[in-house]
Parts: C-alpha cells; structure tokens; sequence
C-alpha cells in the first residue's frame, strides 16, 4: 500500500492583492460603521512607479482616515479610532475561512482569528517596518509571536494559538491605543506563509525580491 505523500514544507502564497476579482475577496471595517469617524478603504493600486520595483501592475491599497472623536450622541458610548480588512469567506490552506469583519507606521496590526473555544479571541502581532522610505519590504511575522487579545483588550492568559484552525487573517490600524489620527496608507502585495528555514531577511534599502 502506498503510504501518504509528505506534507509540503514550501512556502505558500494565501491571498494576492493584484487584480479587482483580490480585492473583493476582503472585506473592511473601521469606527465610522457604528458611530465613529474614522474611514477605511481597499483599493486597487496601479500606478506604474508604486509598483514597478516588485514586478507587479497592481497592487492592493489600504487607506482611509483615522479619528478619534465619535458622532454626536455616541459620546462614551463606544471605542473609536479602529480600522481594518479581513478575508471573505473561501477555502484556503487551513481549511474553511468565514467572513468576520469587526506617521501612523507603528499603529497598523497582523490580526488572526481560529476555532479556539472563545469566538471573540483575536490574535494579533503589531507590523514592524524597517524601511522609512516608503519602499516596499518583506514583513515576517512568527506565529508563536502572536498574542491573545478579546474586545481590544490583552488576554491575561495567554495561550498556544490553534494554528491548525485559523479562520481569517487581516490587517487593522489601532489608532485609539496610540492617540494618533489622520491619513493612513498601506501597500500590500500578498499574505503568505513559509517556514523558518525558507525566510529570506533583507537590510533597509534592498529589494524585499525579485520577480
């Protein structure tokens, strides 16, 4: 009998942001929904000089405005200052995804939702950039690094995330943690995953890759 073929170590690309048919597959979310001010955006980058340095035509644009203040008549009554894109429902390589929609550089946020025991868990990972020309860069984010937070508030028991059950991955910007607003703007190519020995550091000015 034939035995099982080994599990696959090669990196794997999850979602792209390069043509209209990727970006409809998000979708966003942000404080002006539900009585903030804030505005959130994901559009389709094609200017030339954004993207030709990776090789792309297009890639994907996560913008808005981010504000502090709330709608007359919200006031303490919600949290404002949040912003964020998640994926739609689709099959991927952790199984089924369901939708869950819920300067400013140190503020934008990896965020993971799993079939854990607690719906609401969200798992999150600040984005550290090391360029500060607005270049484009690699970003690598271990899993292990990720911390448990519910309701926008840092879990006190922190747990193992269930890795083997994530149901959707998406970036948000925090700008009410940090007390910062205004324009916000961020390019984004693709998600993928890889493993450890498959990661490729490069130093401020390099080319993240090349295709």
């Amino acid at each position: 009998m034939q035995g099982a073929d080994p599990v696959s170590r090669a990196p794997r690309v999850l979602f792209t942001f390069n043509s209209p048919e990727d970006i409809h597959d998000f979708a966003t979310g942000c404080d002006g929904d539900i009585g903030g001010l804030s505005t959130t955006h994901l559009d389709l980058e094609t200017s030339p000089e954004i993207n030709k340095t990776i090789g792309r035509t297009a890639t994907g644009k996560f913008w808005g405005e981010m504000r502090l203040g709330v709608k007359t008549g919200m006031e303490e009554k919600m949290r404002s200052g949040y912003a964020g894109f998640r994926n739609k429902k689709r099959p991927s390589l952790f199984g089924n995804i369901t939708e869950d929609v819920s300067m400013i550089r140190t503020s934008f946020f990896a965020n993971i939702q799993t079939n854990g025991p607690v719906s609401s868990d969200l798992w999150q990972h600040r984005i550290y950039f090391q360029r500060n020309d607005n270049s484009w860069e690699d970003v690598y984010l271990p899993f292990e690094n990720f911390v448990r937070t519910n309701s926008g508030e840092l879990s006190e028991n922190q747990i193992a995330m269930a890795r083997d059950g994530i149901r959707s991955i998406g970036i948000s910007i925090l700008g009410g943690n940090s007390g910062i607003s205004g324009h916000y703007e961020l390019g984004i190519d693709s998600i993928r995953v890889e493993n450890e020995e498959n990661v490729i550091r490069t130093a401020p000015g390099e080319l993240p890759y090349s295709s």
